[in-house]
């Protein structure tokens, strides 16, 4: 059975294929739009579906979308819509800005409905003409059928029917919904079971979301500058937040509604100077975070019964409170699916409805990896450099070649493989350098054009954890997918300065052979030349656009950029 999910309804659209339960591909659309998000999370582009993502995902099955079963759309509109439309028409203003609400939450939201609900007449009929012949012959009925998921049940499947768990609670901690912000449950014996969930306008996500707005940043995108400023600040707002932010019985909170303005003072500007101000109140943010999980945990952990948590939803990119959440050891192993946003909720749907409709079979597939992306071969990457009229050459020893540059201080764009599924670069569409100098921090940050205070991560392979970072014994000693925080030991930290952060933690990724052998032989060959088996890893893409697809993608950031060397497939193309 074949199942094709996608997310379209706010950002992150992306799209995976499902075959008899195990991912056969997925990928974000942006990496082929070069638009970063895909789309912004505004009612007006609800009907843009990710085509280009789509046709990758197919073409990756060898199918066309008529010989697809199913396909999953990670929306329910009639939970949004309730009884607010009657029948089967509603009427919008020319002018809907001009108007009252009424009983909706904004007033564009009669058209966000329309747009959904008519997906599946976009599917069939509105794929761009290059990509139509993937497309043809289908219908807004079928020949598959059409389901739309619950946007958290899509969050949730994401997270327990890809989890390395045969039983496990289920935490997803969102921006919202159609209605629900955040959901509990347990997965047990094949099933899924409901524990509670949190409706709007309660919300963690958006509340983070209002304070990265507040600060300047871009609201849906930069929560993850919030998170890392987070280390240079104190928590002097907590008690605010505390009042802001309360904990009820059940897996039930309250976020009240406020004036950030007047409880932090006036917003800062775009681009404007960042001041201690600013890191008190991110500080103070991921303080109320931290804690308001750590209760919701607690509660969940008793109510489920379960030693084991699996999570999803945007919420969870926090590494911070992810790993204060795995140190806090209320569960014995937290899980976070890499791709946790919205995009996501793609493979969610698609595992989901593979469930249910093949019966909950025993599951035969867990994410090990996260490379589901497009992958090219030498003779496509070589047949490139010849038509772009480049001088390379071909690498005896990639591995051993690529330790060499780095131990020269030469910063490395790295491209091999299927790309990653999610928002981290997980060694398939990488920046590599070495750690040794404090300066590559600072270096990286010029290259890519970002903000000074940017923390870069490490990469280690799996078995040398426990020689660099603390818990290394946490979650089975993995960090595949760079999820997490670690302390740098004390007596590692001045070895490898360029990936400790403010606080002395670092974003770690652990390697194994088996999942990216020439990725894993490379951290050992530099660490056989300098005692250090850690590279610095950042996502290969410039300021502005997302981590590079293609070859093409590659060669153009590597020259519109000041990296040293481009490490592609067995090429190395040098400036």
């Amino acid at each position: 059975m074949i199942t094709l999910g996608i997310n379209a309804a706010f950002h992150d659209s992306a799209a995976a294929i499902v075959v008899d339960g195990k991912l056969v591909a997925a990928a974000e659309e942006e990496r082929f739009t070069h638009i970063k998000h895909g789309k912004r999370p505004v009612p007006f582009t609800a009907w843009e579906l990710p085509f280009h993502a789509i046709e990758y995902c197919l073409r990756e099955a060898g199918v066309n979308l008529v010989d697809v079963d199913h396909v999953a759309y990670s929306y329910d509109p009639s939970r949004f819509i309730r009884e607010r439309i009657k029948g089967d028409r509603f009427s919008l203003p020319l002018q809907p800005s001009a108007h009252d609400k009424g009983e909706w939450e904004n007033v564009w939201d009669p058209l966000f409905a329309s747009y959904i609900v008519n997906a599946p007449r976009q599917l069939a009929s509105g794929a761009p003409h290059h990509l139509k012949h993937r497309f043809a012959g289908a219908r807004h009925d079928g020949p598959y059928k059409f389901h739309f998921i619950d946007h958290h049940v899509a969050h949730q499947a994401s997270a327990y029917l890809a989890a390395p768990f045969e039983h496990c609670a289920v935490m997803t901690l969102d921006g919202r919904g159609e209605e629900a912000t955040t959901t509990y449950g347990r997965y047990v014996g094949g099933r899924y079971q409901p524990i509670g969930e949190v409706l709007m306008p309660h919300s963690l996500g958006m509340l983070y979301e209002r304070i990265t707005s507040h600060l300047g940043f871009l609201h849906s995108s930069d929560e993850y500058k919030v998170m890392a400023l987070a280390a240079m600040g104190k928590p002097v707002h907590l008690e605010t937040f505390r009042r802001l932010v309360t904990v009820g019985s059940e897996g039930s909170y309250r976020v009240e509604t406020f004036d950030p303005v007047a409880l932090f003072g006036p917003a800062r500007e775009r681009g404007g100077p960042l001041e201690q101000q600013h890191f008190d109140l991110t500080a103070s943010l991921q303080a109320i975070l931290e804690e308001t999980v750590l209760k919701l945990a607690q509660w969940l952990r008793q109510a489920s019964g379960e030693t084991q948590l699996a999570m999803a939803g945007g919420v969870a990119l926090n590494c911070v409170m992810n790993a204060t959440l795995r140190d806090s050891k209320i569960f014995d192993e937290v899980w976070v699916q890499p791709a946790a946003g919205d995009a996501g909720t793609a493979l969610g749907a698609a595992l989901y409805v593979d469930d249910e409709q093949r019966g909950h079979p025993p599951r035969s597939w867990a994410m090990s990896h996260a490379y589901w992306g497009p992958g090219f071969s030498d003779d496509e990457i070589e047949q490139l450099l010849k038509w772009a009229k480049l001088p390379y050459r071909r690498l005896n020893d990639v591995a051993q070649d690529t330790a060499e540059l780095l131990l020269q201080d030469k910063i490395i764009g790295w491209f091999q493989g299927r790309m990653e599924f999610g928002p981290r670069a997980l060694g398939a569409r990488s920046i590599l350098a070495s750690p040794l100098s404090p300066a590559m921090q600072q270096r990286l940050n010029e290259l890519k054009d970002r903000e000074d205070f940017r923390p870069v991560a490490p990469v280690c392979p799996i078995d040398d954890l426990p020689q660099w970072f603390t818990p290394a014994e946490a979650n089975r000693g993995e960090a595949a997918f760079m999820l997490f925080i670690y302390d740098v030991l004390p007596e590692q930290a001045k070895k490898i300065p360029a990936v400790c952060h403010a606080d002395h933690t670092a974003r770690v990724q652990t390697v194994r052979r088996e999942t990216n052998p020439r990725y894993y032989d490379l951290l050992k060959a530099f660490g056989a030349k300098t005692g250090v088996p850690v590279l610095v890893n950042t996502s290969f893409n410039v300021r502005g656009e997302p981590m590079v697809c293609t070859p093409k993608d590659a060669i153009n950031a590597f020259f519109s950029t000041p990296l040293d060397a481009l490490v592609i497939g067995n090429f190395l193309v040098m400036k």
